[in-house]
This record gives structure tokens, C-alpha cells and sequence, in this order.
């Protein structure tokens, strides 16, 4: 039988690009600081968090006068993300928020376990799971409050495909894929949306991050590779946002052309 729904989409039900808020964490840079640009692009007010100054200031001055609210403060610091986003912090103007992009993360090393800095180990964690759940459980409440909201969480491959040297980076972001999907259960029926990116290779300051700044290693990564852009992640998370509003897009993979699947390796004695 041929069904007589409506093909109009109800306004309701409209893609709500370029109507509202958005907090994105570690805009500084790489994923942050492109897809800042690509909401500002698209008519959104920005709340865009991190930790240096200087770049927050001078990404509030590119993006316009009143549509970029800078909040300096380190995701690890529990006590600061709530102090940042206090009512008696947060303008009234900007309290209702109605996107998050949790992009705030970092790895460090590719030394085996069994060789790798402790206090790496610990980074990751406080800042990949620990920050994400801290801004996380600020900015929640609100938007069940409101009836809508949207969290995105910035997880990656290495959470599904294990590599050398990936151990807790890709254990990190392992939690971020099964913490999404804990949300989209916690929330369900109360109309906030949750969606997991996972990008693959990517260029970006992550790898100058990654090898404690070693430009050359860092370039030597991506040579000759085509690797994803922070434009292509951006515009991956803008996708996923402006569907309408009875869509939930739960988990976006993304690699370059270039980069696939290996066969698992067997040690032969």
C-alpha cells in the first residue's frame, strides 16, 4: 500500500541550523576553531572555551563583536567548568546553549604500555573522559530542561580500531563512544539529541601535540597521505546538527580515501 504521508516536513521538524548556541571546547584549534568558523558561518552565536587566552581573543575578533563568547578555563578542572558556566559567570544571553561540541582532547606518545610516561596515561584521561563529563553534566541539565539540545562528543576511530601505541588514547576514546551511547538511552524521550564523530587521519595540530612538538615527525605522518582536513570535520558535525529535529544521526566514521583497514598482524618465531 502507498503511504499518504505528507512529504513536507512539519516546521516544526525544520533543520534548526543557524538559530541558537553553541559551545564548542578546545576551539583554539583544529576541529574547534574550523567548525567555530563554520556555525559563525551559518548564523550561530559561539561560546567557544579553552585554554589560551590570546587565540580565544583572536577568534572572538574574526567571528564579530557579540557572536563569539570567550570562557578560558582547562575541561580538567572540574571547579572552573562550573564557575565558567554559573549563572552568576554565564551572561543570561548566553545560558540558553543549545549545541555542545565536546572537542577538547589530546594523545600523547606512541611508546608501547609497557614503555610509555605514566603521566601521559593520566593526561589523556583527565582530559578526554574527565573534561568531556565535566562540561558535559554543566551544560546537560539545560537542555532537558528545555525540551531540545544536542551534545556532540569528538571520538575517533582509535575507539574502535586498536593501533601500536594507541593503548589509553584509543581506551579514551573508547569510553566516548560507549558514554554516547549511555546518553542516547539516559535522554530518550526528552528530545536532546547525541551524536559520536569518530574521525581517521587528520591534520591538525593533534600529531605536533602528540609527538611533544616535533614538527618533522609530526609533517612526516601526513606526507603524501590526502589526510582529512578540520574544514571536513566541521562540516561532518554542521551535517549532523541542522538534520531535523526528529533525526538523530548516533555515529559519523570518517577517514580519508586513502586510509583503510589492515590485516591483523601475526608474530611468527
Amino acid at each position: 500500500m502507498t503511504s499518504t504521508a505528507a512529504t513536507t516536513r512539519p516546521a516544526s521538524v525544520q533543520p534548526a541550523s543557524g538559530v541558537g548556541i553553541v559551545c564548542i571546547t578546545g576551539a583554539t584549534a583544529g576541529f574547534g576553531a574550523a567548525t567555530a568558523r563554520r556555525f559563525a558561518a551559518d548564523g550561530w552565536r559561539i561560546i567557544a572555551t579553552g585554554r589560551r587566552q590570546d587565540r580565544l581573543d583572536a577568534l572572538a575578533a574574526e567571528l564579530g563583536d557579540g557572536n563569539c563568547l570567550p570562557l578560558c578555563f582547562d575541561v580538567r578542572d572540574g571547579d572552573a567548568v562550573q564557575a565558567a558556566f554559573s549563572q552568576s559567570n554565564l551572561p543570561e544571553a548566553w545560558r540558553a546553549v543549545d549545541v555542545l561540541v565536546n572537542n577538547a582532547g589530546l594523545a600523547l606518545g606512541l611508546e608501547p604500555a609497557h614503555r610509555c610516561s605514566l603521566d601521559d596515561w593520566t593526561t589523556m584521561v583527565d582530559t578526554n573522559i574527565k573534561g568531556l563529563l565535566h562540561v558535559t553534566r554543566a551544560l546537560l541539565p539545560g537542555m532537558v530542561e528545555r525540551g531540545r539540545g544536542h551534545v556532540v562528543n569528538l571520538g575517533s576511530i582509535t575507539g574502535t580500531y586498536a593501533y601500536p601505541g594507541a593503548n589509553v588514547y584509543g581506551g579514551t576514546k573508547a569510553f566516548v563512544m560507549q558514554f554516547s551511547r549511555g546518553l542516547r538511552a539516559d535522554l530518550h524521550g526528552t528530545g536532546v539529541r547525541v551524536t559520536n564523530i569518530e574521525p581517521g587521519l587528520a591534520e591538525s595540530e593533534f600529531s605536533m601535540v602528540r609527538f611533544g612538538g616535533d614538527a618533522d615527525r609530526a609533517a612526516k605522518l601526513y606526507e603524501g597521505a590526502s589526510a582529512l582536513h578540520p574544514q571536513d570535520i566541521a562540516d561532518a558535525i554542521a551535517w549532523a546538527v541542522s538534520c531535523p529535529a526528529h533525526v538523530n544521526v548516533s555515529r559519523i566514521e570518517v577517514m580519508p580515501t586513502s586510509q583503510s583497514f589492515g590485516a591483523l598482524p601475526v608474530h611468527r618465531a
